[in-house]
Order: structure tokens, then C-alpha cells, then sequence
């Protein structure tokens, strides 16, 4: 029976994330942004350490970009009419979520920067 669970939970997990891909625009955006730094990390042979440092970071900014969506719909569905509070906590929640972008570029900058340097 846990099995059985399990197997449904993952389905309920798959069809939230295919949810986030097909409506979330932002969210497609950073799944570009990942292929585009997956693909320099291949050319430029990342170490253990520097794709660890990557895909943590990749990881933290879709993981803020499906919380600023699950935010954004519970607000919608709570209160419909433009409300000022709901606004606030829709921009602070997209805040998080510009925050986590600025460190992954700040953090990209950081680890191919210099492999970027030694091309030119």
C-alpha cells in the first residue's frame, strides 16, 4: 500500500512540474539559462566541486521561481480583486526569486569568469 502511495505522490510531483514548464514563463526561462550554463560547463570541463557549486545554485533558482508561482496562484485564489497586501507579498515573493538570480549570476561570473578569461 505504501508502494502504491508513493507511486501516486510522484505522479501528483511529475504533473506540478510539468504545470510550472508549460504555464510559467519565468520558469522557462531559467530552464534555458540551465541548458546555456549546463552546456559551458561540458565545454569547460567544471571540476566536481564547480558543478556541485552549479547545479546547487541552478537548483535554489527554480526551486524560488515554483514558490513564487505557488504564491502568486494562493494569493489570486484567496483574494481576486487587486488588493495592496496581496501586491506586496507578490513583489516580495518575486524578490526572492531576483535575489537567488543575481547570486547565480554573481556565482556563474565566478566560476567561468576566469575560464572565460583564459580564451581571450
Amino acid at each position: 500500500m505504501k508502494d502504491k502511495k508513493r507511486i501516486v505522490g510522484f505522479r501528483f510531483a511529475w504533473a506540478g512540474l510539468k504545470t510550472v514548464v508549460k504555464k510559467e514563463s519565468n520558469f522557462q526561462l531559467h530552464l534555458t539559462a540551465t541548458v546555456i550554463v549546463v552546456t559551458l560547463g561540458f565545454f569547460f570541463k567544471l571540476s566536481l566541486i564547480e558543478w556541485a557549486v552549479i547545479l546547487l545554485t541552478i537548483g535554489l533558482v527554480l526551486i524560488t521561481e515554483m514558490i513564487n508561482s505557488i504564491i502568486e496562484r494562493i494569493m489570486d485564489f484567496i483574494q481576486p480583486e487587486y488588493d495592496e497586501r496581496v501586491k506586496e507579498i507578490k513583489d516580495i515573493a518575486a524578490g526572492v526569486v531576483l535575489v537567488t538570480a543575481i547570486i547565480s549570476v554573481v556565482v556563474g561570473i565566478l566560476i567561468f569568469g576566469p575560464k572565460i578569461m583564459q580564451l581571450l
